[in-house]
């Protein structure tokens, strides 16, 4: 692990011709945080000026600790209803914005808490404890969750309820009750109209800015607050002093519960996002390092009234279009915030709570992936039901039971691999050098009296019975065979319980007057074998380097030719 922080080396080589660059695509990502971060907040449950905060502290501290030259952090779209069902239930009846506030900020230093002790002890695999169709899954349910929590506010009206099903109904009762607002509706619908349709045809323009700016106009210019349009308002001047949140000891197992799911899944963000970036621009991806950047970024947010936060692979595209270079960027759109919350704290009064509302929609829409369902449903069922599994648990138990579930059916299609993984028997194919799979070769030859068995998977105690099973039913075939050859180069390892299988099948053979061979072990599997004493059992004759060296034994032994297909 480095000792110099990333920020430190890349300023070392910073180039003088960057500098343009790198100031004007902080501008333009700055038109993005803004209204992002603010909506973002709003989403986790929490008051407007807390997003700004958190987006300005992530900046600096990842510009310092992270070891990507161009990734954007900041508050995000798919945690913000983590933190919301994390902090919501601790709340006091009657909704305490100063207790919201020091309980997110206790998340966010508990995540960073994780994100960088995990950094340092080098774990940044369990990113992969998220596979691509669970994720999808739950980014569907993520999505449908925020636009429904969101479709009041698009309206003009507030609802209380908990839940997507409660929270459809009491939206649905609101809009049945004529609580709508139609200048507040046509401010957030014409807002999504707007984001789509420039993001669609003119994608290079900050299609967020336009739509605030003509938001704030249209506010102003028709006097939207005397229609009922509910505001922005005066945000709070000045930037938070360095603050401990102020919460109770029993606050704390709830939290880090939180924390863990928040961070799990910050981190599986991070990764994807910065391998594709890393891909465009020649750099390598350095996950602990990662881990470490936003951890940090999470503890800076935590001690200054803000939030958890992520990597946002919509604001990175935005700088990279913009030209970015390095985290100068980002430091430069955190300067420019600082700015306007000190000396323009009243820039955004006029900026509708709908439009706020379009911003979040337009986010969790690009989320949404139903397309990579169906390519799934068409290309492997069992991934596809793991989705829609995963979204049905987002959807109708909530953001954390469902990232839960997420991460469960991961580790469940990993168990069930390993559990049922393909076998085959191996023949000689014309005309193709080699052992080959008799299904994709039907007309491949046989050896008589011999049987090459391949298994595709580590023979450990969830496999060791399958493994018995398929052996023993080839033993039994009519002509039985005299060897039973195992190519075991697919299996990667052997653990006690397969040991134990392998003793008990090697005697059951030999009471059947056959013989077990074991051909192409691995030399770590190799030494774990004979650490178990197999090599005793099973005479070391019948261990061979290769298939081709037990066949041709074989064939010494018996005198046997190959034979068409049975």
């Amino acid at each position: 692990m480095r000792l110099v922080p990333p920020g430190v080396d890349a300023l070392r080589g910073y180039r003088r011709a960057w500098l343009p660059k790198d100031l004007v695509a902080g501008a333009v990502l700055t038109a993005l945080l803004v209204p992002q971060g603010m909506a973002y907040a709003q989403l986790a449950g929490l008051p407007s000026i807390t997003g700004l905060y958190t987006s300005i502290t992530c900046l600096l501290a990842y510009a310092v600790f992270g070891p990507s030259r161009i990734l954007v952090l900041g508050p995000d779209s798919s945690l913000g209803p983590m933190i919301f069902a994390t902090i919501a239930p601790l709340v006091v009846a009657g909704s305490d914005p100063d207790r919201a506030v020091a309980l997110a900020s206790t998340l966010a230093l508990l995540v960073g808490v994780v994100m960088v002790v995990a950094g340092w002890a080098g774990l940044g695999f369990v990113a992969d404890l998220l596979s691509k169709p669970t994720m999808i899954g739950y980014l569907n349910g993520l999505a449908l969750t925020i636009i429904v929590g969101q479709l009041p506010k698009l309206f003009g009206f507030s609802v209380d309820a908990d839940g997507l099903l409660q929270e459809i109904a009491a939206f649905v009762r609101g809009v049945a009750d004529g609580e709508t607002v139609p200048a507040a509706l046509a401010v957030g619908v014409g807002g999504i109209v707007v984001v789509l349709a420039l993001q669609r045809w003119w994608p290079k323009v900050p299609a967020v800015l336009v739509m605030v700016v003509l938001a704030i106009a249209f506010s102003a210019l028709l006097d939207l607050e005397e229609r009922g349009v509910s505001l922005v308002g005066v945000l709070p001047q000045g930037f938070p002093p360095l603050t401990l949140p102020d919460i109770g000891w029993s606050d704390l197992a709830p939290l880090a519960g939180g924390a863990v799911a928040i961070a799990l899944v910050a981190l599986a963000d991070t990764m994807s996002t910065a391998s594709a970036f890393a891909e465009r621009t020649g750099q390598e991806v350095h996950g602990n390092q990662e881990m470490i950047g936003i951890g940090t970024a999470n503890l800076a947010a935590g001690l200054f009234q803000g939030f958890p936060v992520s990597t946002s692979g919509s604001r990175t595209a935005v700088a990279e279009r913009a030209g970015a270079r390095t985290q100068l960027t980002g430091v430069t759109g955190a300067a420019l915030i600082i700015v306007m919350i000190v000396f323009l704290p009243g820039l955004f009064r006029d900026l509708p709570q709908a439009a706020l509302a379009a911003v979040v929609i337009t986010a969790a829409l690009s989320l949404a992936d139903v397309r990579s369902v169906v390519r799934l449903w068409r290309q492997r069922r069992v991934e596809c039901t793991l989705s829609l599994v995963a979204f049905a648990g987002v959807a109708l138990l909530g953001v954390l039971p469902g990232i839960g579930i997420a991460v469960a059916l991961s580790i469940l299609n990993v168990f069930r691999h390993a559990w049922r993984p393909y076998s085959t028997t191996l023949g000689l194919a014309e005309g193709v050098p080699g052992f080959h799979d008799v299904r994709s070769y039907p007309a491949a030859r046989r050896l008589p009296g011999l049987v090459i068995y391949r298994f595709d998977a580590p023979l450990l105690f969830a496999n060791a019975k399958t493994f018995r099973d398929e052996v023993v039913g080839l033993a039994r075939t009519v002509p039985s065979p005299g060897w039973v050859v195992v190519a075991a180069e697919p299996i990667t390892d052997v653990d006690t319980t397969a040991a134990e299988m392998l003793f008990d099948l090697d005697r059951l053979l030999d009471e059947r007057g056959q013989t077990l061979v074991l051909a192409e072990l691995k030399d770590p599997v190799r030494r774990k074998v004979e650490r178990y004493g197999l090599t005793r059992e099973i005479e070391p004759r019948h261990f061979f380097p290769t298939v081709e060296a037990a066949v041709d034994a074989w064939r010494a032994e018996t005198g046997a030719n190959w034979a068409d297909a049975p």
